[in-house]
């Protein structure tokens, strides 16, 4: 294998790791965000779905610029599981303040993916999008915790 095959696998790798993480994260914004009482949080939360599904589009677009583009999007099985537990906590009467906390154990798996692929050696531009994603990602677990602390 060619150093820039080992590097193209590595950044795949590194994406996909990010891209699945995202997938979980979006639809777990979305779900929670239907079960929340809080209106302003509840926008917040489908607002930041949306967010997820381009920050995904923008990462797999580089992926294709590279080259990649056999990208299968599964999420992950935590995400999975997280999801059901959120689920199943709104159906038993969790409210905001459980809905929350489930959501920024979630956020600290995103923030992690970001940590993992940033400590790859990617493209100067691939980290930079990743950066500025990262950043976006730290925002909203601060901003989820702090919603989280004052619904106490």
């Amino acid at each position: 294998m060619s150093t820039d095959a080992g590097r193209t696998n590595e950044m795949r790798t590194a994406l996909l790791s990010v891209i699945n993480t995202l997938l979980d994260s979006q639809k777990g914004f979305a779900e929670i965000g239907d079960h929340l009482k809080d209106e302003t949080v509840k926008r917040y939360f489908l607002a930041e779905s949306l967010k997820r599904a381009q920050f995904r589009g923008d990462l797999e677009e580089v992926l294709h610029q590279n080259g990649v583009h056999d990208i299968k999007e599964s999420g992950t099985a935590a995400g999975t599981l997280s999801r059901v537990w959120g689920d199943l906590k709104a159906k038993l009467g969790g409210g905001d303040h459980t809905l929350l906390a489930t959501a920024e154990e979630a956020e600290d798996t995103a923030k992690e993916a970001y940590k993992d692929a940033l400590e790859q050696e990617l493209p100067l531009p691939v980290r930079q999008l990743l950066a500025e994603q990262q950043a976006h990602i730290l925002d909203s677990h601060d901003y989820v915790k702090n919603h989280r602390d004052a619904v106490a």
